[in-house]
């Protein structure tokens, strides 16, 4: 994977993970409510969802560049589709407030673990990443290397940051991460991913 291709897999990544959504809101609440050893359970539950993700986007889009440059260029038209709605959705959704639900401390883990797999934003965003970052000319488990650590290593970042946000500031914290430009912003992001994406060429895979 070359340096060019990590830094922009790296930027949308940090794009992703920062985008105030149903994680960040259950990261915010559990650091309120729970203290941090606790409520890093919720970041833990997070980083496992993370992990399957990036393993089963990976091996859909080897069996897609195995299949053809032609259904591996109808995925990246999809992935861009799938980034322009997560843009739109955000940019529509930035002036509603979020909303805490109470619920039991000792399921932390299975409740963050759930909200990160029904995520919108989760599987059909990890699959819009891979279709737009990965060479397909390049051994895909090789980029792997690269691709797996640098996501997990920034979703950890993000969410326990978003964790320590509730602890520190209690409610607050709520007003400051779901600001509405803020939020805004980072939907144009995405919005702008997706348009690249869907005019890039069809790749050019080495006989």
């Amino acid at each position: 994977m070359s340096f060019e291709a990590w830094s922009l897999f790296a930027l949308f990544w940090v794009v992703f993970v920062t985008t105030p959504g149903p994680n960040a809101v259950n990261c915010i609440s559990n650091g309120m409510n729970l203290g941090l050893p606790r409520a890093l359970l919720g970041v833990l539950a997070i980083l496992t969802q993370a992990t399957a993700f990036l393993l089963l986007s990976a091996a859909g889009v080897t069996a897609l560049i195995a299949a053809s440059p032609a259904a591996f260029f109808v995925a990246k038209l999809a992935g861009a589709g799938v980034l322009i709605w997560l843009g739109v959705r955000g940019w529509r959704n930035a002036a509603i407030p979020p909303r805490i639900e109470n619920r039991p401390a000792h399921h932390v883990y299975l409740h963050a673990l759930a909200i990160a797999t029904i995520n919108p934003k989760s599987l059909a965003g990890y699959l819009a990443a891979f279709s737009a970052f990965v060479q397909p000319d390049v051994p895909i488990w090789g980029q792997m290397v690269v691709i797996v650590p640098t996501a997990l290593t920034l979703t950890v970042l993000s969410y326990t940051g978003f964790t320590l946000r509730g602890v520190m500031m209690g409610r607050a914290a709520l007003g400051a991460v779901f600001n509405v430009w803020v939020r805004r912003v980072l939907a144009t992001c995405f919005i702008i991913y997706g348009v690249l994406l869907g005019f890039s060429t069809t790749p050019v895979t080495r006989g």
